[in-house]
């Protein structure tokens, strides 16, 4: 389809500065726990926001959750699993987040450097 692109769909968790950052970070490995078991899972990313550069809205985390279709990502988050992972990141983040599904493409060094050399 895309020659050198990886094609997935993610779910994207972009966090804002807990209010109560003790009791985030010991719930933070259940809602781990919940979201590793969802069906379908192909890989997961996890990002500490080091400083905000621009915009109005401020992160100071954000987790991806990889899978092969959006087909895949919405069985993962209806499941069970998915459903306990989705209560426990409203607990812990008190409503203080952004949750979004997004297609995901990725260049391979390779196909990287071809349009490097044509510059």
């Amino acid at each position: 389809m895309f020659p050198g692109k990886w094609l997935m769909v993610k779910v994207v968790i972009l966090i804002e500065p807990p209010e109560d950052r003790r009791a985030f970070d010991e719930g933070w490995p259940e809602f781990l726990r919940h979201a590793e078991a969802m069906p379908g899972l192909r890989r997961e990313a996890a990002s500490q926001v080091d400083r905000f550069l621009y915009g109005r809205c401020s992160y100071a985390q954000m987790h991806e959750l990889f899978f092969d279709s959006l087909s895949d990502a919405e069985k993962a988050l209806s499941s069970l699993e998915g459903k306990a992972a989705g209560r426990q990141l409203q607990q812990i983040t008190q409503g203080r987040m952004a949750l979004f599904l997004a297609d995901h493409k990725e260049e391979g060094a390779a196909n990287l450097r071809k349009y490097r050399a044509k510059r």
